[in-house]
């Protein structure tokens, strides 16, 4: 095709394929009919794969897109998390007591998510920040990989690809150097499996049950993934036919048991099933921490996108879903509009309990007509698996990208989480004591060795201890931060700059500022103003 020609082409294509993702919304409507375009040769792919293609995208976007490369390392909690794994490899134990904070010292804590904070910490000790940033773009670029494969055998290549573009999108806000992105690609393979099997009338995947032990030991989640899996077992069982349900009931059951104790094989043992629960039930935390507040709609949000599909499909009344997995998407959309750390969890799962329905909806809709638009043609070739040759060529632009990142100092911690010149100004001045930290800063001190007042294990800490600790640097009476800085022995305190406390520090009589920048201000008390001795009050 001459540049004459595809100029052309070019805005009838994008006519076609807006009128193609639309259908949904106009069933009476023939798409061959709207736009009729001659068919062209077949198309040579070259051994790639849509899911290949965005795979190698998605892991150059984390790792060299500006909104991203740093913004994975924009949580305080991934500094606690690299010093936990660090005590862990330096003991050869998994810490059963608080060795970090000294305002609960000794107090019970197991590192419920211990083998992601291993993985973490090995990742870190190899190759610093930029290994930590490889291997977040890796666990990423696998988890939209496999969720674009999965909808490619059920849906039309474009409605897939939008998909997992929107699913991708609802995961932007929590791709962070966490153990939660860890267990991304565990749970796409857990939901998708159980899918699968249920609308094929397999046996259950045995095999999922050493799955669901080692994301019992990454992070927390997996208590969803076992509700999920119980729920999708039981859609297993009543897409039976009525005789095949005693047997099928079984089968299935006995291996929701066995994921259930599978569960168990942790440090916490059952302890770890009420966990999940425990922290849900927390008041203070839960309000106070901005993960588990709901999203902010006075922002885009990917999440507002996802909602008004659902409701243009809804309203259309054209996607039949069966009345448990409707259930599920209406209570992961409950989870999500309640906290924004769930939206990603909604962008994930959704689209594989929806595929399989919205593909019949397709078909009754297109016909049984054979498809024979350009567009089309492309989308579908580029849907099937990747060839050798396309894999090895990947891999070794995946192998020259990482290289660059390894050679490179791209990727450094953030300031406004590591208040490294502050601290190293507090030294100088020869403080001495417990230190009041911010919430923000306590990972970051952890990871350089300083015992925390408070930092991101809110479990650990408690809705009392949190309490008292927001209601004296907030200021909500003049007489709790004094009496704080005198029950914990403060020695200095280092604030984020706008906390209402620096201004009462700022006066009160025995304590000086002696450093503050944009990132951090340091006051410290006077040797004669120290208390004698005092009482911790918790």
């Amino acid at each position: 095709m001459n540049a004459a020609a595809f100029r052309e082409q070019v805005p009838v294509n994008f006519i076609y394929m807006f009128a193609k993702w639309t259908t949904l919304a106009m069933p009476d409507v023939d798409v061959i009919k709207v736009v009729q375009k001659p068919a062209m040769p077949n198309v040579r792919t070259f051994g790639v794969s849509w899911p290949l293609l965005v795979a190698v995208i998605a892991f150059f976007g984390v790792l060299y897109a500006p909104p991203f490369r740093q913004a994975i390392f924009g949580d305080p909690d991934t500094y606690w998390h690299i010093a936990a794994g660090r005590w862990m490899l330096e003991n050869s134990a998994i810490p059963r007591a608080d060795p970090f904070s000294h305002s609960m010292p000794g107090v019970p804590w197991i590192a419920h998510e211990w083998l992601s904070e291993v993985i973490l910490t090995g990742a870190y000790e190899a190759a610093g920040w930029g290994g930590l940033a490889l291997l977040i773009s890796v666990v990423f670029a696998g988890t939209v990989a496999y969720l674009l494969r999965f909808l490619l055998e059920r849906v039309e290549p474009a409605h897939a690809l939008l998909l997992t573009a929107l699913a991708a999108g609802m995961s932007m806000g929590s791709l962070l150097v966490r153990p939660h992105v860890l267990v991304w690609p565990l749970l796409l393979l857990w939901v998708g499996t159980l899918v699968d099997k249920s609308e094929r009338g397999g046996s259950p995947p045995w095999w999922l049950v050493p799955v669901m032990a080692v994301w019992a030991n990454l992070h927390g989640s997996f208590m969803l993934g076992l509700l999920l899996g119980m729920a999708l077992a039981l859609d297993a069982v009543l897409r039976c036919l009525p005789d095949a349900r005693r047997a099928s009931s079984v089968r299935w059951g006995g291996f929701v048991v066995s994921t259930v104790f599978a569960a168990m094989l942790t440090p916490w043992g059952w302890h770890g099933l009420a966990y999940p629960f425990e922290l849900t039930s927390m008041t203070v935390a839960l309000r106070a921490i901005a993960e588990w507040g709901v999203p902010d709609f006075r922002t885009f949000q990917p999440l507002e996108v996802w909602l008004m599909l659902l409701l243009l499909v809804a309203c259309l009344g054209r996607v039949r879903l069966p009345m448990l997995r409707l259930l599920l998407i209406l209570g992961l959309t409950h989870l999500a509009l309640k906290h924004a750390r769930h939206v990603s969890v909604l962008g994930l799962v959704s689209p594989l309990l929806m595929a399989s329905a919205l593909a019949a909806c397709w078909r009754e809709t297109k016909g049984g007509g054979r498809d024979v638009e350009s567009l089309d043609r492309i989308f579908a070739a580029l849907a099937a698996p990747a060839r050798r040759g396309a894999l090895v060529g990947a891999g070794l632009l995946v192998a020259l990208g990482a290289g660059d990142v390894l050679r490179s100092e791209r990727f450094t911690s953030i300031p406004a989480r590591t208040p490294d010149v502050a601290l190293q100004a507090a030294r100088e001045a020869g403080v001495s004591g417990a230190v009041l930290n911010s919430y923000n800063f306590g990972g970051h001190l952890i990871f350089r060795g300083v015992p925390v007042f408070i930092d991101g294990r809110a479990d650990m800490y408690g809705d009392p201890l949190l309490q008292r600790y927001l209601a004296a640097v907030n200021l909500q009476d003049s007489e709790k931060l004094p009496q704080l800085l005198a029950d914990f022995r403060i020695g200095w305190t280092l604030f984020e700059p706008g906390v209402p406390a620096l201004a009462l520090l700022d006066r009160l009589p025995g304590w000086r500022r002696v450093y503050g920048d944009d990132v951090a201000v340091v006051h410290m008390r006077e040797p004669q103003a120290l208390v004698p001795e005092a009482s911790k009050q918790q």
